[in-house]
């Protein structure tokens, strides 16, 4: 059952939304060769709480950190630990917090010092991806139209789409109807109303879509080796343009 979202249960979103934003600005200006992935999940995790904040990742399902920190070939749910980035490396951070019983959820893929013109390209694709499929995040679309706008965008710039991840519903559970892919033929699914809240988040490899998870049990990896890219918002659906929760400002 997709859950609408009343204004009140919005503007809680929202707060929990600023709330992850500013996560990720505090993590993005960390961001530099050297530092490691549980010290980026210590400032994540310090700023949530601060903000009157609860990290959602941690403990999740028996998630041990507050973030997911995924590098290079790792294409989501990287745990955070001591080793350190280096330059060239492209990091794919996670984020999500719980303020006042509602969570807000989002993902960016950040260079590491210089990194390569195609790294820079696959993070860039993520992202307007991303964008792509907002254009049909409103009221009489249908949820596939979502997933085939992202596919189409990927797949012509030449990268795959992961199809085993999907985006998904989220208010008071982090993970709530309805599943999101990112590929499928248009005109499928539910017809998107108002009070829909949705994290949508393309997954997209530079080589083949497969994966595979690794021996911790979380990490999820590219099988060919190649470099992977995450982008992702919480939003809502309104009578007009959808409103991206998870963005500062």
């Amino acid at each position: 059952m997709i859950i609408l979202k009343s204004k009140s249960e919005i503007k809680l979103m929202e707060e929990a939304g600023k709330i992850v934003a500013g996560a990720h600005e505090a993590v993005r200006k960390a961001i530099a060769p050297g530092i490691t992935t549980e010290e980026l999940d210590r400032i994540a995790e310090d700023y949530i709480q601060s903000r009157g904040a609860t990290p959602a990742f941690k403990g999740y399902m028996g998630y041990p950190a507050s973030i997911c920190a995924s590098i290079n070939e790792q294409v989501v749910h990287g745990i955070p630990g001591p080793v350190a980035l280096k330059e060239g490396d492209i990091v794919s951070v996670d984020i999500g917090a719980f303020f006042n019983g509602y969570c807000g959820d989002a993902a960016k893929t950040h260079p590491v010092g210089k990194v390569s013109p195609d790294a820079l390209r696959l993070i860039e694709t993520a992202k307007e991806a991303f964008f792509s499929g907002l254009e049909f995040a409103r009221e009489g679309y249908r949820l596939s139209d979502i997933s085939h706008a992202i596919q189409v965008y990927v797949e012509g710039r030449g990268y795959s789409v992961v199809k085993v991840l999907v985006g998904h519903g989220i208010g008071q559970a982090m993970h709530e109807e309805p599943q999101i892919p990112n590929y499928g033929p248009p005109g499928r699914g539910p017809r998107l109303r108002e009070g829909m809240t949705l994290a949508i988040e393309p997954m997209i490899n530079a080589g083949a879509h497969e994966v595979a998870t690794l021996h911790d049990g979380w990490t999820v990896v590219t099988r060919d080796g190649s470099l992977s890219a995450h982008y992702e918002h919480t939003i809502v659906i309104t009578q007009g343009q959808p409103l991206i929760l998870t963005q500062e400002g």
